[in-house]
């Protein structure tokens, strides 16, 4: 049987991966944006697991918060990468010093 230890380790297991992917990968934004998300499913994964064990609602009206902050950072993250994209022709980050002020 499927119990609480093993999504824990599940969601320990994605928000690693999310985390060394953001530690590890400085260069490309679209993956830093993936692994963002991936951190996002490990805490949702967390919610769920946590109320399904003890039989609550609280962490699942949490994870529809989280899922709508994610769709929207994942919206004006994805026009950003447009707009530098149109303007530098590449995403990669080094590229984008000269837009500090």
């Amino acid at each position: 049987m499927i119990g609480l230890m093993h999504f824990l380790v599940l969601a320990g297991i994605v928000f690693t991966i999310g985390l060394l992917g953001m530690v590890l990968n400085r260069n490309n934004l679209i993956a830093i944006l993936m692994c963002l998300e991936l951190m996002l499913l490990a805490i949702n994964i967390n919610f769920v697991a946590i109320d399904r064990y003890l039989d609550l609602v609280d962490g699942q009206i949490m994870v529809f918060f989280i899922l709508a902050i994610a769709a929207a950072e994942a919206a004006i993250g994805l026009a950003i990468f447009i707009v530098l994209y149109q303007r530098y022709a590449s995403i990669e980050t080094e590229k984008f010093a000269q837009l500090k002020g």
